[in-house]
């Protein structure tokens, strides 16, 4: 598979107020996904603004034309797979079939508790995820479905006329565990990955991280042969800004093309980067994400 760049764009400026220009700016630099994160608040962006994934995206895809659009990554702390189902369709239709869906299990956060539940514990969250995936797959691809299972219902539940992309939107399947990678291998078009989370920022070393990534890939194609799948089937996306990298990474255009030729080596077919954030911990360069998106692929082949 080729080696692709992309970014994510946070949903923290209104689209009459520089919302919209990100959007068409990461079409003109070339980028080849951007997505966004598909939460109800995030970290330290709770007092701030925060809008919506799916109306964002909505949005994107009327203001650009060649840019494929995805959330990384949506999950059921607040989603219900009929409903998703539903909204995922249209959405792909108005983009005219640029959609992916980034999915993962969910975390601890804000949006844990948003809708007044009780935080799902880690084995509750992999437990609802296991059944969402091949529920949402079903609704996706079947002209009805029947579901009675023990997070999730559906009754003669309809997504008609169907996804632009056939059969379905692409899955992107965020997993780090056993039974996150099975589903990968099961129902997704591509894998993602943050590293390892014991590692993270300050928890390891550059190398250590490199190793942990590595051990992933090995073991989501483990997954693909018990699947009786190819990995090489599957896009194995690295979504930067969790790894000890992340403050050299995007120093200058040279660091940032040593720490994507390290994870290019390793499988890694998609990296993605943030847009940067001024006053937040994803502040950057402007002129150095931009010399990134433009020239970084060039001096990788």
């Amino acid at each position: 598979m080729s080696q692709r760049l992309s970014t994510v764009i946070l949903p923290v400026r209104r689209w009459s107020e520089g919302g919209r220009e990100q959007w068409t700016r990461a079409e003109a630099l070339g980028f080849h996904t951007a997505y966004t994160y598909d939460h109800l608040t995030w970290r330290a962006f709770r007092d701030g603004p925060w809008f919506g994934a799916l109306p964002t995206l909505t949005a994107a895809a009327t203001a650009t034309e060649r840019l494929r659009l995805g959330t990384l990554v949506t999950s059921p702390n607040f989603r219900h797979p009929v409903t998703l189902a539903k909204e995922l369709m249209t959405l792909d239709d108005v983009s005219g079939g640029r959609l992916t869906l980034g999915i993962g299990a969910g975390g601890d956060g804000f949006d844990a508790t948003a809708l007044g539940q009780e935080a799902w514990t880690p084995r509750q969250r992999a437990d609802r995820f296991a059944e969402f995936v091949p529920l949402l797959d079903r609704l996706l691809t079947e002209e009805a479905v029947t579901h009675e299972g023990t997070h999730y219902s559906a009754q003669e539940a309809r997504a008609l006329p169907g996804c632009v992309q056939r059969p379905r939107v692409p899955f992107a399947v965020a997993a780090t565990g056993p039974r996150g990678m099975r589903l990968a291998a099961r129902h997704g078009q591509a894998w993602v990955t943050t590293g390892d989370p014991k590692i993270g920022r300050t928890g390891g070393t550059p190398e250590e991280s490199l190793r942990a990534v590595s051990a992933q890939v090995r073991r989501l194609g483990e997954a693909c042969e018990e699947a009786g799948r190819d990995v090489r089937d599957l896009d194995k996306v690295l979504l930067t800004g969790f790894t000890p990298e992340q403050g050299r990474m995007l120093a200058s255009l040279d660091a940032f093309v040593d720490f994507a030729g390290e994870h290019f080596a390793l499988g890694i077919d998609e990296i993605v980067i943030h847009a940067p954030i001024a006053d937040s911990e994803f502040a950057a360069d402007e002129a150095v994400f931009e010399k990134i998106a433009t020239d970084a692929l060039a001096q990788l082949r």
